[in-house]
């Protein structure tokens, strides 16, 4: 970013990752916001920092803690009592820690961002964006700047007085209009686009997202011409590992994909694209440029095919996914409700009568949050989703066992005014008989994964191809140096995967974009030690179940396009408006 002639990086703190629940908070590992902060001052780059607490990002419920949602009558990002105490408590953490960053105490911190296009939640709650402004000045003083980001449409609700007033679009938008419009709520000063798009996010089940080049670097071009000063969004793009991608609401529940490459200047992996080399051209215009060569692209790795075994059946480890035994109760309870936060939940109940012709199985009121793979005495029978109408056919003798594993696919990080609340929020329906007396299993399957199945022998290869969930594992040298490479798992259908322990994320090969997944070359250990891949197959298995790592990634193929999403003819610039960062 420094050779390419920016001069300050612009970055959310999540506030779900520091505090996992209530009162614990984590800075280590991944999470060492300080080391970040070191790392942008050894490459001379000032901070915008953007703590939410709600930060969107399209990151699982736009920053904020899944554990709110405990108190199912919350009102988020509101003067609700419950929610302000939970922020309160949070921010009385972070920004003592980053009080001694601030600019005028020595650190890089040059201005500070509060909220997030609040302006598109219809809340529209001022005494609520008062109180964080108050709490924002209590804690880090008056001298550090402070301002508000919202889109055109969002600057009546968004903007507060006292705080600098900024507006985000994109190289489609038309930045006269725009700009005319931000001098209305901030007449003097600089202007400041907060987030110019330089690419966009993907969705499961759609096209993979571009921005051209040229539209890209005319758009900068005329804002810098302006004297404007221009925030980049993305200029990195990133990963939504394990569980943290979010999800929007366009007519239907859209989960967004684990890549978060976001057609940027720098890709996934780090790597300068032709973006970056025309943009940093654009910047030479008006500044000088850091001279030298930039960083080369990471070296890559490709491997395989490597073959597959099976570990057996998701349902034959139970007693290890939920060692605490199951959860009884006359009707399903949600996620939230059994301090479930993320991943998978089963629920089980039994049949009270045989049911021999084939009948509907289904559940009421769009109750499928997110997805639900269900099972007849161990049998898949098929799969029920949000939004979907899907025709779910079920038969089995009276005390056949009926499982319904539920899969939290991200919870909505954009604009909803709603709880996102996850699981059977309703009884599923078997004909015209309600379903009742539910056990509930919270599964912890990354647990299951780290420190159960490394301890395994290998299995025996099972002849049959089951379906369902179900787990695969193998073992595998890396002989060179080894590299970043791509996972790339053809003709497997949908689920997680794990290596050496960590949550690479979500795959969904059969419905695309996405086809591979970034494997930073951290997460393997080199040179003759073994690794091993763990894969949570949810539905079908390929009849050969290979893998192979490949040197660069496939983020643009999606199958059954149209079956999949009527609406995928709207135009880019309609999606544009519809989500925010």
């Amino acid at each position: 970013m420094r050779m390419s002639g920016l001069n300050a990086v612009q970055f959310y703190v999540p506030w779900n990752y520091h505090e996992p629940e209530p009162g614990v908070y984590k800075f280590n590992g991944s999470r060492d916001l300080f080391a970040f902060l070191k790392e942008a001052t050894l490459a001379n780059l000032l901070v915008i920092l953007r703590p939410g607490p709600y930060i969107c990002a399209e990151w699982e419920m736009g920053g904020l803690p899944a554990w709110l949602l405990r108190k199912p009558k919350i009102h988020l990002r509101t003067s609700d009592p419950d929610f302000l105490a939970a922020v309160d408590s949070w921010f009385k953490v972070l920004l003592p820690k980053i009080h001694p960053w601030l600019y005028h105490n020595g650190g890089n911190i040059i201005s500070i961002q509060v909220e997030n296009e609040y302006g598109s939640y219809r809340a529209c709650d001022m005494s609520y964006m008062r109180h964080l402004a108050g709490l924002f000045r209590a804690l880090l003083g008056d001298k550090i700047l402070l301002f508000t980001t919202d889109g055109p449409e969002g600057l009546k609700c968004g903007s507060l007085q006292g705080l600098y007033t900024t507006i985000d679009f994109g190289p489609a938008d038309n930045m006269t209009k725009i700009f005319a419009l931000l001098r209305k709520y901030e007449p003097r000063g600089p202007l400041v686009n907060s987030e110019y798009y330089t690419g966009w996010l993907d969705y499961w089940g759609q096209n993979h997202s571009t921005r051209s080049v040229p539209a890209v670097t005319k758009g900068l071009e005329n804002m810098l011409k302006l004297g404007a000063s221009v925030n980049m969004y993305m200029y990195h793009g990133g990963t939504n590992f394990g569980y943290w991608n979010g999800a929007d609401e366009k007519g239907r529940f859209l989960s967004i994909t684990t890549s978060y490459d976001y057609d940027a200047p720098i890709s996934e992996a780090g790597d300068p694209t032709p973006k970056l080399f025309a943009i940093r051209n654009v910047i030479s215009k008006f500044q000088e440029v850091p001279l030298g060569p930039l960083p080369p692209p990471s070296p890559k790795m490709t491997l395989g095919p490597l073959s597959l075994h099976l570990d057996g059946n998701l349902l034959a480890f139970l007693d290890f996914l939920c060692p605490q035994g199951p959860i009884h109760s006359i009707l399903p309870m949600t996620f939230e409700a059994v301090n479930q936060d993320h991943g998978y939940m089963l629920y089980r109940t039994y049949l009270t009568h045989t049911v021999s012709e084939p009948t509907q199985f289904w559940v009421p009121n769009n109750g499928v949050h997110d997805r639900a793979y269900v099972m007849v005495d161990g049998v898949f029978q098929g799969v029920l989703e949000r939004n979907m109408k899907r025709n779910l056919f079920l038969t089995g003798k009276k005390g056949a066992k009926l499982d319904v594993l539920l899969e939290n696919m991200g919870r909505l990080s954009f604009g909803s005014n709603s709880s996102d609340f996850k699981g059977l929020l309703e009884p599923p329906v078997l004909g015209q008989t309600v379903l009742t007396q539910w056990l509930m299993f919270p599964l912890k399957v990354d647990n299951l994964v780290k420190w159960w199945f490394p301890n395994q022998l290998q299995k025996s290869s099972h002849p049959q191809t089951p379906s369902g969930p179900t787990f695969y594992s193998t073992t595998f040298p890396i002989l060179g140096s080894g590299g970043d490479t791509f996972l790339f798992l053809p003709g497997w259908t949908k689920g997680q995967v794990w290596i050496n322990g960590f949550n690479l994320g979500r795959y969904w090969t059969k419905r695309g974009p996405q086809q591979t997944l970034y494997v930073p070359r951290p997460l393997l250990f080199p040179r003759g030690a073994l690794n091993k891949i763990t894969l949570l197959e949810l539905e079908n298995v390929p009849l050969q179940p290979q893998i192979q790592f490949l040197d660069r990634p496939i983020l643009n193929s999606t199958v059954h396009k149209t079956y999949i999403y009527s609406l995928s003819a709207e135009s880019a610039s309609e999606r544009m408006e519809l989500s925010g960062h």
